[in-house]
């Protein structure tokens, strides 16, 4: 590493550090990092997973014990700074101890269109206004786990690209195409239709379809369109939606958590696909 690469800190009123200013403010971070056009990515596998899908660093932070781990990942990039500092300095500056290691501020990309995202795709996740990051992160990684081939947020579901989301879904995040609809539910199921799609929403209605009794086989375009914590999808959605289906239950559970539920029907029209 070169010195103009090392920035060593010994305070914390430089500029160049607000990336990293108070990290664990969640509503202050989820606003500042999108309008910033950025995100953070923490962890030596992570940070590699983000670089290997192409994104570019901004800068590194960490202290000096992990340096030698660290450096295959910063010495791709000589011109971006590695901020190091001591531990009680760093975890005075994000709010947080760094366990794992090493943050890297990443630049944010620019998201596909949504008809660009559709294009070759026949099974999509539609995540409506999730709120929990960790929620998100884990639907994500069932997503690239079981063959989703892309995923739809609505305008008010949390960001997959928040430090917890990225964490939770081990990095996954960065190879499951996905992008952020401007409109939903009426716009953004009139988009999925004329794209070919059926417009599935797991929930739990009087007349749902049992989810082992509906055809998810390889003859549709599926979209699989899964709701809020607690109140779950809008009236609107599932008026405008052609199917609803339900995951049948056993011990007199009624449902269960978003995430659990979305590896379920990701399995199930994996399955069906299999079949062929």
């Amino acid at each position: 590493m070169s010195e103009a690469q090392l920035r060593r800190i010994t305070e914390l009123g430089d500029p160049a550090l607000d990336d990293y200013l108070r990290m664990t403010d969640v509503k202050l971070r989820s606003r500042v990092e999108v309008e910033r056009g950025l995100f953070m990515a923490e962890s030596f596998e992570v940070i590699s997973r983000a670089m290997d899908a192409g994104m570019a660093p901004r800068s590194f932070l960490m202290s000096e014990k992990w340096l030698q781990k660290f450096a295959p990942l910063y010495e791709r990039f000589p011109e971006v700074p590695v901020f190091v500092g001591e531990e009680a300095l760093l975890e005075q500056l994000t709010g947080f101890h760094l366990h794992r290691g090493a943050l890297a501020a990443m630049q944010r990309p620019e998201l596909p269109g949504v008809a660009q995202l559709l294009e070759g795709a026949r099974t999509v996740a539609v995540l409506e206004d999730i709120v929990d990051h960790t929620n998100v992160g884990a639907m994500f990684r069932s997503a690239a786990a079981l063959g989703v081939d892309a995923v739809l947020v609505t305008p008010q579901c949390a960001d997959p690209l928040y430090r917890r989301s990225i964490r939770v879904s081990m990095g996954t995040v960065f190879q499951v195409p996905w992008t952020r609809l401007t409109s939903w539910p009426a716009a953004g199921i009139d988009g999925l239709h004329e794209a070919g799609f059926d417009v599935l929403a797991l929930a739990l209605t009087d007349g749902a379809a049992p989810l082992d009794g509906v055809d998810l086989g390889p003859k549709r375009k599926v979209a699989l369109v899964l709701g809020a914590e607690g109140h779950g999808l809008k009236p609107a959605t599932l008026r405008a939606v052609d199917e609803h289906v339900v995951i049948p239950m056993a011990g007199g559970v009624d449902s269960l958590n978003v995430a659990a539920a979305s590896a379920v029907v990701f399995w199930q029209r994996r399955a069906m696909l299999s079949l062929g």
